[in-house]
C-alpha cells in the first residue's frame, strides 16, 4: 500500500487517535505532531496519547502539550481511525493500542525496514531517514502550506534520527527536505542544542559513571556498556543519557557494534539492548532474531534474563556477524 492510500483514508475520516512506540524520542514526537497539525489544517479532529511520559528535553517543541500521557486520559476516547507512527510492530505502542476496542481502521506509517505490516494501510518506507521525513512528504501529496511551527518539530524528528545528519539513512532527499523546513526560520542551532547540549551538571558523575564500565569484545570491534537502571537515581533523571551512551561508543576508533544493556525496569529478569553499527554490521538482523527490530545501523530488543547472561547471547550473535 501506499502514500496515495494513506491521504485517501486521511479524507476520509474526521476524528483521529494519534501514537508511536513507547519510550519516545525526537522522531516519534516530531512526527506525532507534524501528523497532529495536518490534521488540523484539514479541519479534522486528532487525539496524540503516549504509553510513556515524555522525555525531559523536549519542552521547546511547539504543541507538546498535545501529546497526553495515557494514565492521565479516558480509556473511552471517540475515534474512527488509529494513526501508528515511527512503529514497527502495533504492540510496541504499549497500551494504547488497545484504546482501539471497536477495531477502528489502522493506518501505519514508518520507515523501519523491521515493520510488520500491521495496518489496514501500510506506508513504509525503509528509505526514509525518518518518519518525519515522511510526514513532509505526506503534508505535499495533501497539498497543505508549511508553517514555522511544524517545519521545527519536523526538522527536530529528522536531525534527531540521522544522529544530527551523520547517519547512512541521511540522503539526498533528506538534505532536500531539511533545506525547505529551513525555509520557514528554523533555529539549526538552538535546535541542536536543545536536543544534545542538555546534561544537567549533577548528572554528570553518573553519566561518567556508565562509560567508565564499557567493556570490549571481538578484539576490540564490539563495545558494550551497562546501565542499572534499578539505582534510585537512575529513575529520577532528567533526561535519558542512553543517547549520550551510544554517540561515545561510536566515537571509539576501530568500534563496528556499540550496545548498551540496561535492565527494564529495574527488572532483573529482563534487559533492554540498544545495538548501533557503523555500518558493516546489521543490527535489524541481530535484534529480529531476539524479538526485536529497527534498521541496519540502530536497533533493539528485550531479552529474558540477567544482564550478564543477556550480554553472553548478544555478544555471541554479534561475533557470528562479524565473521
Amino acid at each position: 500500500m501506499s502514500l496515495n492510500e494513506i491521504c485517501r483514508s486521511i479524507k476520509k475520516y474526521n476524528n483521529f487517535l494519534i501514537t508511536a512506540h513507547t519510550s519516545p524520542e525526537g522522531d516519534a514526537l516530531g512526527s506525532q505532531l507534524g501528523f497532529y497539525n495536518l490534521i488540523k489544517k484539514l479541519g479534522k479532529q486528532a487525539t496524540i496519547i503516549s504509553d510513556d511520559q515524555l522525555p525531559v528535553g523536549y519542552d521547546f517543541l511547539p504543541g507538546i502539550k498535545h501529546i497526553h500521557c495515557l494514565g492521565k486520559v479516558s480509556k473511552y476516547i471517540k475515534f474512527d481511525c488509529l494513526v501508528v507512527l515511527d512503529c514497527a510492530d502495533l504492540k510496541r505502542t504499549g497500551r494504547v493500542y488497545e484504546l482501539n476496542l471497536n477495531h477502528k481502521p489502522v493506518l501505519n506509517i514508518d520507515h523501519h525496514i523491521s515493520n510488520k505490516i500491521f495496518g489496514d494501510v501500510n506506508w513504509v518506507d525503509a528509505h526514509a531517514s525518518s518518519c518525519s521525513e515522511m510526514i513532509y512528504e505526506l503534508s505535499k501529496r495533501l497539498r497543505l502550506a508549511m508553517d514555522k511551527d511544524t517545519a521545527l518539530v519536523l526538522y527536530t524528528g529528522i536531525m534527531t534520527d540521522t544522529g544530527s545528519f551523520r547517519y547512512s539513512n541521511t540522503s539526498s532527499s533528506t538534505f532536500k527536505t531539511v533545506a525547505e523546513l529551513l525555509k520557514f526560520g528554523v533555529n539549526v542551532a538552538r535546535t541542536y542544542s536543545y536536543a544534545y547540549e542538555n546534561i544537567p551538571q549533577q548528572e554528570v558523575k553518573l553519566l561518567l559513571k556508565f562509560l567508565s564500565n564499557i567493556k570490549f569484545f571481538g578484539q576490540g570491534r564490539i563495545a558494550t556498556f551497562r546501565i542499572d537502571s534499578e539505582l534510585p537515581r537512575v529513575k529520577m533523571l532528567s533526561i535519558d543519557l542512553a543517547d549520550h551512551i551510544l554517540s561515545f561508543g561510536r566515537a571509539i576508533k576501530g568500534v563496528e557494534v556499540v550496545v548498551l544493556f540496561k535492565n527494564n525496569s529495574g527488572l532483573k529478569s529482563e534487559v533492554r539492548v540498544n545495538l548501533r553499527s557503523q555500518g558493516k554490521v546489521n543490527v535489524n538482523k541481530i535484534a529480529a532474531f531476539f524479538g526485536g527490530g529497527g534498521h541496519k545501523t540502530a536497533a533493539g530488543c528485550t531479552i529474558p534474563g540477567g544482564v550478564l547472561v543477556v550480554r553472553r547471547k548478544i555478544i555471541a550473535k554479534i561475533c557470528q556477524e562479524l565473521k
